[in-house]
């Protein structure tokens, strides 16, 4: 059974990688060598793949708002039971939140220095309309903005910092109140796993979606948009590493004193783990496991950060929707401000809290991200094949913050056992 269960997940992944190249290949086949005409332009590019692929895109949009919204008020819930850990949950959440605002930074500067987006005109491609950006908006409203006037209307119109912040104030109270409202609260948990059930459904159709998609972007603009995809990709993998090699190594150097090296060593089997299964939430066990026998991380911490980690803390997620976000806006030759990249990595960083451990779901969060800077959500389309490949490395980094997070924690609550640590190196484990 366990075999058979790897080996369907094994097939969705390769399905979409195939499903990438296949349909560049289509694409690029109507693109030279099939006259333009009433079949090729109107029932195939702008009829089947345009029916198809922007269903599947409206699929995936139709869940953002449940699922961020109850992911967030399930994940504030947690927090707010978590009383008797007091320090060690401030310490862990804004270890998270920082560490993922310097991810998303990381990534926006490495997208504008590599420019994955220069030389891809997807202009003339068809476009839903998109709401343009606020036009000049204080900083001062911009914050008050994020508090809703009427919760509904902001669920009703998507407006996801609204929705965060509302869900949040519900998840905390809805924790305060404890048996009094536990009726509420189940409600929330079990909405929150029909959500995730869902996800699961929607991403089963992504590679009949992503063929779609990329056949029509390729039967567009041919050639030119496979180098710019080539450094999308570079973009992302070398901001990847930055924040699981750089970032988070040098923290842990900082705030602990131990030496990085060796626990990329001894950690790496469960970033392993954590690319093939391109899911945090499967690698929590093992993470708890691993900090405990081979770093002597307490698991009295780990058994709290760890989950925690694994339902706001994705920093590769951020990296990929920076990086996402410039390559877009390159591509469609839309300009980004100052405040239009403040805006992303605010936007990015709160909602990482409502991105769920699971494959791909990143993609589900990064149209409100796009909203929120008046990018189009076609957009998506362009990364959408080739995104599994990234979603399986941004994992691995994911896991890797929650275990540093969870080593600088233990450090300086004396729940960790520095003997094990260095014992466990000398074996050469």
């Amino acid at each position: 059974m366990e075999k058979k269960q790897e080996k369907k997940k094994l097939g969705l992944t390769t399905l979409i990688f195939i499903s990438l190249l296949l349909g560049a290949g289509f694409g690029i086949i109507l693109h030279y060598w099939i006259p333009e005409g009433y079949v090729r332009d109107t029932v195939i590019i702008n009829g089947v793949f345009y029916v198809v692929g922007n269903g599947f895109l409206r699929a995936m949009q139709m869940l953002v708002v449940p699922l961020v919204f109850c992911s967030i008020v399930c994940g504030s819930m947690s927090i707010g039971d978590t009383k008797t850990l007091g320090k060690v949950g401030v310490k862990a959440m804004g270890f998270y939140l920082v560490t993922t605002a310097l991810a998303i930074t990381l990534a926006l500067s490495v997208a504008n220095l590599i420019d994955p987006g220069v030389g891809m005109d997807v202009s003339s491609l068809e476009t839903a309309e998109v709401a343009e950006a606020a036009e000049n908006i204080s900083f001062a409203d911009t914050l008050l903005n994020i508090i809703p006037k009427n919760p509904i209307q902001g669920l009703a119109e998507g407006n996801m910092l609204q929705i965060i912040f509302f869900a949040i104030f519900v998840g905390i109270l809805l924790a305060k109140r404890g048996e009094r409202s536990a009726a509420v609260a189940q409600f929330f948990s079990q909405f929150n796993d029909l959500m995730m059930d869902m996800t699961m459904a929607v991403m089963k159709a992504a590679p009949i979606g992503v063929f779609c998609l990329i056949a029509k972007t390729f039967a567009g603009i041919g050639f030119d948009a496979f180098l710019p995809m080539l450094k999308y990709m570079a973009a992302v993998f070398l901001a990847l590493m930055l924040q699981g090699f750089g970032v988070y190594q040098i923290l842990l150097k900082l705030l602990t004193g131990l030496n990085p090296i060796k626990f990329i060593k001894k950690f790496f089997p469960v970033m392993a783990f954590a690319f093939s299964t391109a899911t945090s939430n499967a690698t929590i066990p093992l993470s708890i496991e691993t900090l405990d026998k081979k770093m002597g991380v307490s698991k009295r911490i780990s058994s709290f950060t760890i989950p925690l980690g694994a339902t706001i803390n994705m920093d590769g997620t951020a990296i990929m929707q920076g990086v996402a976000v410039v390559f877009v806006s390159q591509a469609f030759g839309i300009p980004l401000t100052l405040t239009d990249y403040l805006t992303v990595i605010a936007t990015a960083t709160i909602a990482s809290i409502g991105t769920a451990g699971v494959p791909s779901v990143g993609l589900i969060t990064l149209s409100m991200v796009f909203t929120s800077v008046g990018l189009p959500v076609e957009g998506i389309a362009l990364i959408m094949g080739i995104d599994r490949i990234l979603d399986m490395t941004r994992t691995a980094v994911n896991i890797t913050g929650d275990a540093v997070c969870t080593t600088i924690i233990a450090h300086q609550n004396k729940e960790l056992r520095r003997e094990v640590y260095e014992r466990m190196e000398q074996k050469g484990e």
